[in-house]
């Protein structure tokens, strides 16, 4: 299975910083951010790994990470063919390094919990693909997902609800099998003017294929300057506590 992180995005709540660094790249814990969701892939055995950026920042990501040698990985690189394009473009970057089956991360997606149970249950699933969700006091802000618990499937997905119909939204970490990149194919820009990744998992949902699992962890979205406050507490408070034990 081949990892990908999206970090592209144009990383508007995070100005001013933003207008001069990939948002990817600010610090968080004593490490540029995206350094987080690649050590969760590498602690899952995934190490080859493909970052999607943007043209602007591309060489930003290179100078820092290189090809991931002193992170124990293989990091490989390619650029969002539409700048802004949303998600959904951003994946459809990826299409040729992906063979068979895909874990796909926001870059501003953090989490503590270990990806491995998820990977293999993925791994034994026929068809379709699958999201994380986590429970959170405010689903408001997030997609939102209905569950069918006995079929471990998802009825729906509603971005950012008034009236939320649970409290487990979409974070950003997707299974995906190779089929996901015809879908992209067949999706059209949202008022927005963006591929949604909504818009692909509504189609797996149709199909009843997309399944998912729960978080049980620590997770943030690290993209407000309070989020990106919050995770940097977090990973020195939980450093402070590995040099205590």
């Amino acid at each position: 299975m081949k990892g990908i992180i999206l970090a592209g995005g144009k990383g508007t709540r995070l100005e001013p910083f933003t207008k001069l660094l990939n948002k990817h790249l600010l610090p968080v814990g004593g490490h540029p951010m995206i350094y987080w969701p690649i050590n969760k892939l590498k602690e899952a055995g995934i190490t080859d790994i493909l970052i999607v950026t943007n043209n602007q920042h591309l060489r930003s990501f290179q100078e820092i990470l290189g090809r991931g040698e002193e992170l124990g990985v293989k990091l490989f690189y390619t650029i969002q063919s539409e700048k802004g394009g949303g998600i959904a473009d951003a994946l459809a970057s990826a299409k040729n390094f992906v063979e068979d089956q895909c874990i796909v991360l926001l870059g501003d997606n953090l989490f503590d919990d270990d990806l491995r149970p998820y990977i293999d249950n993925f791994k034994t699933q026929p068809q379709g693909a699958k999201v994380l969700l986590k429970e959170v006091k405010d689903p408001e802000r997030y997609g939102v997902a209905l569950l069918d618990e006995v079929n471990h499937t998802i009825i729906s997905i509603v971005e950012k609800p008034k009236n939320p119909t649970s409290n487990f939204c979409v974070t950003g970490i997707y299974f995906y099998n190779k089929e996901v990149f015809d879908l992209i194919d067949l999706i059209k820009p949202s008022s927005r003017g963006e591929k949604e990744i909504t818009d692909i998992n509504n189609l797996y949902i149709n199909r009843k294929e997309l399944k998912y699992d729960i978080l049980k962890s620590w997770w943030l979205d690290a993209g407000t300057h309070e989020a990106l406050y919050a995770a940097n507490k977090h990973y020195f408070e939980k450093k402070d506590i590995q040099k205590a034990t």
